[in-house]
């Protein structure tokens, strides 16, 4: 809980369950459990009212008109930039790059730092709990330049240790990814003192903060990060939405990822000039609706209280991990306490697949698979699990109904 704690506002739940039009509605008959929300969360009529605004009202391309249209749309979209410099107290505008999401965030960064800066004999650290998106594009880079990927290990509470982190830094050591909040098994990563210890040793951190920013406030200059990227509709925006945050001295160093249109300044058959911080790595004509949205979920989540979520998805992370113990033969992946309300599990004698599909015709919506983090699974010695993620306009009843249905489809199932 945040240390805040005295000044926190009791939700008022059905209210803002009223602001989430997809969550009014029936599967198979029965009402809609959204247990879905690390996978992608839902939107407010907020949201989805400005995404209509802007085509109706504003669309048209940015940067390159002088006409009315364009000129409202260019405002939109970089008072959009400014409005996420401010909710991740970012030093500078230009240090905040639209992406698609933080598969692309973090693909940029090891494709245009990694290919400058890695050699042969280099190694770059990562975590055992890593989406795949933050495995392949560094192992990939790493072949291409003869480096070595080197992964720190999970404990069997699905947790990583700084003594042993520090352990795994070596003189080869030239950077290091991390996610900030497991999306397999919902942990949180001690990524302020990762960082610390990082910096010490003059290396570079990126992290992933695509479990994280929709569950906590980030502060990317209290933590120090080089590198910080989510996706937007983990967090109640569009689609195909994201940023990266970069320190500017790293994103001045590194060069343009992809090339095109609004990421030059100058162009010729013989010789191009590359554009300025944020443009150099905004290629193209962006997901503008996309990024005005993006802004307008954080302005709702504001109106809420971060404080306020975080209260109260602790008491939906505690009342469900008890609800759990209700349930014969489950095994929940991870049982660290440091978390969000994340629940990876098995059960003994079902398939999670079969699980998943049953459930469904009980109105309850859950993930199942390996959720793009094949490694951990292997970790816990399971190939997939199902995984229940929760968000702050999901109730206790809907856990106990879940847990209801759950112990139906087990006992169906065997």
């Amino acid at each position: 809980m945040s240390s805040a704690a005295t000044n926190i506002t009791p939700l008022n739940i059905t209210s803002i369950r009223e602001d989430f039009p997809i969550l009014h509605q029936k599967v198979h008959g029965k009402p809609l459990i959204y247990f879905d929300n690390a996978a992608t969360s839902q939107k407010p009529q907020l949201v989805i009212d400005r995404i209509n605004q802007y085509y109706t009202k504003e669309n048209s391309n940015i940067h390159r008109g002088t006409y009315y249209l364009s000129e409202l749309a260019s405002n939109a979209y970089e008072g959009a930039r400014d409005a996420i410099q401010k909710q991740f107290n970012a030093e500078k505008r230009e240090e905040i790059i639209f992406v698609r999401g933080a598969t692309e965030g973090i693909n940029l960064v090891a494709s245009s730092w990694g290919r400058k800066n890695l050699k042969a004999g280099d190694d770059v650290l990562i975590t055992g709990m890593e989406h795949h998106a933050n495995i392949v594009p560094w192992q990939q880079i790493c072949i291409e330049k003869g480096a070595k990927l080197k992964v720190l290990p999970v404990d069997d509470n699905g947790q990583i240790h700084i003594d042993e982190f520090e352990s795994m830094i070596s003189e080869h050591t030239k950077f290091i990814s991390v996610v900030h909040v497991s999306n397999g098994i919902g942990s949180i990563n001690p990524v302020k003192e990762m960082i610390a210890i990082a910096h010490k040793h003059n290396i570079p951190v990126l992290v992933d903060g695509c479990q994280a920013v929709p569950h906590r406030k980030i502060d990317v200059q209290d933590l120090d990060a080089d590198f910080y990227t989510f996706s937007g509709h983990k967090v109640f925006g569009p689609t195909g939405t994201g940023i990266l945050y970069g320190k500017e001295k790293f994103l001045e160093d590194m060069p343009p990822y992809q090339m095109g249109g609004d990421m030059i300044k100058f162009v010729s058959f013989e010789h191009t000039t590359f554009n300025s911080l944020p443009y150099k790595f905004e290629a193209g004509t962006p997901h503008i609706s996309g990024g005005i949205g993006l802004a307008t979920a954080f302005e709702y989540v504001d109106s809420i209280g971060r404080e306020n979520i975080e209260a109260y998805e602790n008491e939906l992370l505690h009342y469900a991990d008890e609800k759990f113990n209700e349930v014969d033969g489950i095994r929940i992946l991870g049982n660290t306490k440091n978390k969000i309300p994340v629940f990876s599990f098995v059960v003994e004698g079902t398939h999670p697949f079969d699980i998943g599909t049953m459930l469904d015709f009980e109105g309850v919506a859950i993930r199942t698979g390996n959720h793009c983090t094949q490694p951990l699974m292997e970790r816990f010695g399971v190939s997939a699990s199902c995984r229940a993620s929760l968000a702050f306009y999901n109730t206790k009843e809907e856990v106990d109904n879940f847990i209801i249905a759950l112990n139906k489809v087990i006992k169906m199932l065997k």
